[in-house]
């Protein structure tokens, strides 16, 4: 999405997520200057209540200060100086602030809940600590395990980690998959051994899973985490269960052990599943008839990937969470019901598909996961070659079923079909003359003029400096920089205009499902979309002028099934899917909306698109896989699967892409973001912001007929 800075710091990344903001939901204000929260999407934590006697001081944004790197945990613990981060990013060395870390060590250990993800351990610290000021009503201050940085969280998602609750907040399926979480979780239960004052046995060499193994094992016990009796616990500072509001909130599936809330909704599901499974085997009943998710009757949509049909509930989950992708690059969810609460995760580096253990035992057999586990390599159900697997049986047509299944919702409103321009003869055509908003790097002005259409004026709103020097220098001053989009008024564009082609992407970070703390499309940056709307009504012709007008609009696949809808409401048209995968090295699926000519034709691949990773390296490099998976703002989107390799090899050995494999995998031409200095993060910043080129060639190509050409 070609982003404005001032609203988004990162995309959805996910990592996969495209990349957000990850701060807890009820912090007012969030600025999107807080784009290094917590190192995952901060899942759990650890806190006590701390007592408020001095006046509150209003809170907009959670910015994190300390960075303990996981990896020197200890050892930044012992040491009288701290690295504090500044909101530019630069690190600078201060001597340790008075009580800092004394405040943390002292503290009682608790878990953490951000609305959609799982629990994080962590630690409630006072504010005076922390360098900042005082917590608004109602949240503290919390330093994560694993992370070492601070944030304002909100008190009521706090639970104890105390003797018997540790196995009701552990999460199996985020220990499996996430390192960070398994190093958090260790230097948790290491201070939580001290406490108690208990030793295992262990040697110099020992891995972090031959540590983790007697402690969790301690911890999962009747008698885990239970301080020694000579330390007795100070009552008045610590938060039971039924005190925490967090204990009666339900996680998304995903994230749910099978004693949480929810679990016996799902085990009704999978009896349901049984049946049906049994039913099909026994030839008393059809896939098609039945939900593959739930096993209910009369779906209203099929499944696109497997024989069998989705419940309008399971649809509707399928169309959010489907494109949703976790830090590691995998889905965030089963591929088969897009829940899980244990998901095993394909070995193939290409591929980032993961399938829940219910799954797996429902449809494919009993003992089929267990099997599964301990196969390493492991290929999913999407990568072997044999389609069928109990009643669990791939479409042949998959590939197109799912480009279907996110264009043709039949719950979508039904609109006139778009004004049809005829072609203009090439000897009335003129040269183009666009509106882009929320420009990013000029992706639409270097898509038209590699089509060689020419560009009578290309008006931009952006706000990025890094992003406007991109456009300025790279393309010669031919670009005319304006304001916010926010302070364009009609009076401009009756200036500026008038314009052929308007086009943009809003701030996607309050819109996608990454975003634990996203406030959807009538809340922060949300609501820029709604700038588009009405500056698009500004530019369209007036009655009687029957010029060709076209328009664009992106967002991101993974929001909610509602903002689709009221996007596509006030843009009286539904949108089409288009994953870059198609056309080029990297995953990238995107919605939609607009009048171009034949946008929801099949795209496909030109001779010169670079298909595969080796075509984006440089020379003596060789590519370990074909396909990278999305690639975020975030540096960590580079590395690829489930343990996290590097997807290049340089003289024997493993290496990260460099910045120009970065712009060919987009589609830019080598160096494109090598501008004023910027450095490495900076030029990812800016690539996993942007529109994919290939992509946006194949909808823009159609324009051909209507402007002079070069």
């Amino acid at each position: 999405m070609e982003g404005e800075s001032r609203y988004l710091q990162d995309e959805e990344g996910v990592t996969g997520c495209e990349d957000c903001v990850v701060i807890n939901g009820t912090c007012s204000g969030q600025s999107s200057d807080t784009a290094n929260g917590p190192l995952i999407h901060v899942l759990e934590a650890v806190c006590t209540v701390e007592s408020r006697d001095e006046e509150v001081i209003p809170q907009s944004i959670s910015t994190p200060l300390v960075d303990l790197s996981q990896d020197s945990y200890q050892e930044s613990m012992d040491t009288t100086q701290v690295d504090v981060k500044s909101r530019d990013g630069d690190n600078t060395k201060y001597q340790e602030a008075p009580g800092i870390l004394q405040s943390v060590l002292e503290l009682t250990h608790m878990w953490e809940k951000m609305d959609g993800f799982s629990w994080w351990p962590a630690m409630v610290v006072s504010w005076k600590g922390t360098s900042q000021h005082q917590a608004v009503l109602g949240m503290q201050w919390g330093w994560w395990f694993g992370d070492g940085k601070f944030s304002e969280v909100s008190a009521d998602k706090l639970v104890v980690l105390g003797p018997g609750l540790f196995s009701q907040h552990f999460n199996l399926a985020t220990f499996n998959k996430l390192v960070p979480y398994r190093k958090a979780i260790y230097h948790t239960l290491e201070r939580a051994r001290v406490r108690a004052g208990k030793t295992f046995p262990s040697s110099p060499g020992d891995s972090l899973e031959d540590r983790l193994k007697p402690v969790l094992e301690w911890a999962h016990g009747v008698e885990g985490l239970k301080p020694n009796s000579k330390q007795p616990e100070n009552k008045g500072r610590r938060r039971t269960t039924n005190d925490s509001a967090a204990s009666e909130y339900c996680p998304t599936p995903k994230r749910l052990k099978t004693n949480s809330c929810g679990g016996k909704d799902r085990g009704e599901d999978d009896e349901s599943r049984e049946r049906m499974a049994s039913d099909v085997t026994n030839n008393k009943g059809n896939l098609e008839d039945r939900c593959l998710s739930c096993g209910r009757k009369n779906p209203v949509s099929f499944h696109p990937l497997f024989e069998g049909g989705l419940c309008q509930s399971c649809r509707d989950r399928f169309l959010e969470l489907f494109y949703m992708y976790d830090e590691d690059g995998y889905q965030s969810y089963c591929t088969v019901c897009c829940e899980g609460r244990e998901l095993l995760l394909c070995s193939n580096t290409s591929c980032c598909r993961c399938f829940c253990v219910e799954c797996l035992e429902v449809l494919v057999g009993t003992g089929t996961a267990e099997d599964a586990k301990l196969k390493e390599p492991w290929s999913c159900y999407m990568c072997i070659p044999q389609r069928c697997h109990g009643v669990l049986r791939r479409r042949k047509d998959w590939n197109m079923r799912l480009q279907d299944f996110f264009t043709t919702d039949p719950d979508l409103e039904e609109f006139e079909p778009p004004k049809l321009y005829p072609a203009i003869p090439a000897a009335r055509r003129r040269p183009i003359r666009v509106l882009s908003l929320f420009d990013g790097i000029a992706t639409g002005y270097l898509v038209l003029k590699e089509l060689g259409i020419k560009v009578e004026k290309y008006v931009a709103s952006e706000v990025c400096s890094e992003s406007i020097a991109v456009g300025t220098v790279k393309h010669e001053g031919h670009i005319k920089y304006v304001d916010d989009v926010r302070k364009i008024t009609k009076k401009n564009i009756e200036e500026w205009g008038p314009f052929d082609l308007v086009i943009g992407g809003s701030p996607c970070n309050d819109l996608s499902n990454v975003n634990p703390a996203r406030k959807g499309l009538y809340e922060g940056t949300g609501r820029l979309f709604f700038e588009f709307y009405h500056l698009l009504n500004y530019t369209r012709p007036k009655e009687g002028d029957n010029r060709p007008f076209f328009w664009m609009f992106e967002n991101v696949v993974a929001m909610k099934v509602n903002d689709k809808k009221d996007i596509s409401r006030f843009l009286a048209c539904n949108p089409v899917m288009i994953d870059a995968i198609k056309v080029s090295a990297a995953h990238r699926a995107r919605y939609f909306w607009g009048n171009l000519p034949g946008m929801n034709r099949p795209v496909i691949a030109s001779k010169n698109d670079k298909l595969e990773l080796q075509d984006c390296l440089e020379f003596s490099r060789t590519a370990k896989l074909k396909k990278v998976q999305t690639i975020t703002t975030k540096s960590n989107s580079i590395r690829q699967g489930k343990n996290q390799l590097f997807p290049v090899v340089m003289n024997g050995k493993d290496d990260v892409l460099w910045c120009t494999e970065l712009e060919r995998i987009f589609g830019f031409p080598a160096h494109y973001t090598d501008v004023s200095n910027m450095g490495r993060g900076a030029r990812q910043k800016l690539l996993g912001r942007s529109w994919s080129v290939p992509v946006i060639r194949h909808l823009f190509a159609p324009l051909k007929d209507y402007f002079a050409c070069e």
